[in-house]
């Protein structure tokens, strides 16, 4: 895998290889199931891991020190529901749509019913991980949706009959302010923690993205932890890095008295209990907004 920092061989994670798989509906209100990532038939992503550091990794050992709030108590919930409000998710209790691509590539429109396509987009992507958008909006047999690639935040146009359409009331919010994530299921809250940001001169940039792919490294014990996915949005100020394209991720450390700082290359590290958490309860395509 080539995020965003260190370069590792990491082997692609489907749901087929979890055992909660069967968590990773993120659909309890619609009850639709979310496809899974298809598995490279190496059953490996490229070579290249997940992450940021400075010298010193992300991974095993720093899960027990990050904390967890359960769901289900008033104070938490009603945050949730103001921080739904504040990125566009108020009310959305049916979740939003993840477009997974059905075919070995994808038409990207920059303006629907263009007469060509501004770009095509390959299935399985680079690392080896089913292809899957974020849908925006809906227009006939058209599909505005989220692309990962630069700059952050960019959209196009594919036509839904190109895709298969699940749902995820699942989401992950980053407050680097407060350096903590939380993930929430509509507006309830499942868990929460610590994590550590970029640098000022390699920020973590703001924005929405979402899943594109989950690798597990080789040694659960090193730089990205035990998990790792990769982010749809990409460094700000890193064109490239450690042979990768500077593609953000969210992932594991071993350097858990970093959490907490800004100290990463513009990742997300998490502690590893969290990251495998993530792993075995959230699909690819899940959105990850990180507040500004």
């Amino acid at each position: 895998m080539k995020f965003n920092g260190y370069l590792a061989t990491a082997a692609l994670v489907t749901a087929a290889t979890l055992t909660t798989a069967a968590a990773l509906t993120g659909c309890a209100a619609s009850g639709a199931q979310p496809a899974p990532p298809r598995a490279a038939a190496t059953g490996q992503a490229g070579a290249g891991a997940a992450t940021d550091s400075a010298g010193g990794g992300d991974g095993a050992g720093a899960g027990a020190a990050t904390g967890h709030a359960e769901a289900g108590e008033a104070a938490e919930a009603a945050e949730a529901a103001r921080a739904e409000a504040a990125t566009g998710h108020a009310g959305t209790g049916a979740g939003v749509e993840v477009a997974t691509v059905r075919g070995p590539r994808i038409a990207v429109y920059q303006r629907k019913a263009a007469s060509s396509p501004w770009r095509r987009l390959a299935s399985p992507n680079d690392y080896g991980a089913e292809r899957v958008f974020l849908v925006e909006r809906h227009d006939g047999e058209w599909l505005r949706v989220l692309l990962p690639i630069r700059p952050n935040g960019s959209t196009g146009w594919i036509r839904a009959g190109d895709v298969t359409l699940t749902r995820t009331t699942h989401r992950v919010e980053v407050d680097p302010t407060r350096f903590r994530f939380t993930v929430y299921d509509g507006a309830r809250v499942l868990r929460t923690g610590k994590v550590a940001t970029g640098r000022d001169g390699t920020p973590t940039p703001p924005g929405r993205y979402f899943f594109t792919e989950l690798v597990r490294p080789p040694d659960p014990r090193g730089p990205y932890g035990a998990y790792a996915f990769g982010l749809s949005g990409f460094s700000p100020t890193l064109k490239s890095f450690a042979g990768g394209p500077g593609q953000l991720a969210i992932h594991g450390t071993d350097d858990a008295a970093a959490i907490g700082t800004q100290v990463s290359h513009g990742c997300v590290r998490v502690g590893n209990a969290d990251i495998t958490w993530m792993a075995k309860n959230l699909a690819i395509g899940t959105p990850v907004v990180v507040k500004g």
